[in-house]
């Protein structure tokens, strides 16, 4: 059963937040940034939007800006918020897309020490997309900003702890 989503107070107002979303599954996806983008704003917080092809292109650009933390912490950003929907076909090839995006990005959060929001949805239809992106109640896209805020406040927390 699909949860609601409960709006929540802000965990960390300010920062800015990257997104990187596919363009493929246009109608969902893009849902899913509209709805990210306006909880992160909602949250007084900065957004930029990185758009690539597909799914499987996320996880590069990623990278790319987790790396770019490092080289310049002034200009990081306080999480990278992934978003994308594959539908699965007739064959086995969204599960093995799904499966190397979902370690590439647990990869790349470890690796850079930054909230990596994992927010590429593997969906066995089109009514499970219209479901988790269409519908303000269940989008994933304002729970993915959700989530990165309370990253950002957690890892905020514990750099001040020592």
């Amino acid at each position: 059963m699909l949860r609601q989503i409960q709006q929540k107070k802000a965990q960390v107002r300010g920062g800015t937040f990257a997104i990187v979303a596919s363009r493929y599954n246009a109608r969902y996806v893009d849902a899913m940034v509209e709805a990210a983008k306006a909880e992160l704003q909602r949250a007084l917080s900065g957004v930029r939007v990185f758009r690539v092809p597909g799914a499987y292109e996320i996880p590069l650009v990623a990278k790319r800006l987790a790396r770019g933390a490092h080289e310049e912490p002034r200009s990081a950003f306080s999480a990278i918020i992934c978003l994308g929907v594959i539908l699965r076909g007739e064959t086995v090839h969204a599960a093995h897309i799904g499966e190397a995006v979902s370690r590439a990005l647990m990869e790349i959060q470890l690796a850079h020490e930054i909230p990596v929001i994992h927010e590429v949805l593997l969906l066995e239809n089109e009514a499970q997309a219209e479901a988790r992106c269409l519908d303000p109640k269940h989008n994933r896209g304002t729970e993915a900003a959700q989530t990165a805020l309370a990253m950002a406040r957690a890892l905020a927390d514990l750099n001040t702890a020592g």
